[in-house]
């Protein structure tokens, strides 16, 4: 599939944590740390640091996309007040456990990823140079789109078409 001309790619690097669990369920607890407008040159899943039982990894990179069709979601983040990117983790079997799955800033798109239960999703606030990016996409792009509403074929009272055909 390809891309729409006017679709923005924003690459971001993703930084996760991973810690002791608290309760007997739980092993290790993750959570996702930061998004970085650089995303260092190392492998996904590296190690940068490790004390008191947490462990810092680069989780990799992931590409934020910015479609023309999703401005009215991305206009409604940004205007909020904490425009948010969404971060999800994939459990997996390779080390450490974990795969970078997806990041976004379409509220609509979290909403149709949450629905697979078995992820782990985060919100952290909007960095500034993200922000700044996504502001100037909308405004390049958005077009304010009223109520349309649909006219039914053969639309009608359903009694008054009863009434007619016992008539």
């Amino acid at each position: 599939m390809t891309d729409h001309p006017d679709t923005r790619r924003v690459p971001v690097g993703v930084l996760a944590e991973r810690r002791p669990g608290v309760t007997a369920w739980s092993d290790e607890v993750w959570r996702i740390v930061d998004v970085l407008e650089q995303a260092p040159d190392l492998p996904a899943w590296t190690l940068l640091r490790q004390a008191d039982g947490r462990a810092l990894f680069f989780a990799g990179q992931a590409d934020v996309m910015l479609h023309t069709t999703d401005t009215d979601n991305l206009k409604h983040n940004i205007e909020s007040t904490q425009p948010s990117i969404w971060v999800v983790l994939r459990a997996a079997e390779t080390s450490p456990g974990m795969v970078l799955h997806h990041a976004t800033v379409d509220a609509g798109e979290v909403e149709a990823i949450a629905g697979s239960g078995s992820d782990l999703m985060e919100s952290l606030p909007m960095p500034p140079w993200l922000l700044a990016q996504v502001q100037t996409y909308v405004a390049q792009h958005h077009r304010e789109r009223g109520f349309w509403k649909r006219r039914r074929d053969g639309g009608g009272d359903w009694r008054q078409k009863r009434q007619e055909e016992e008539e």
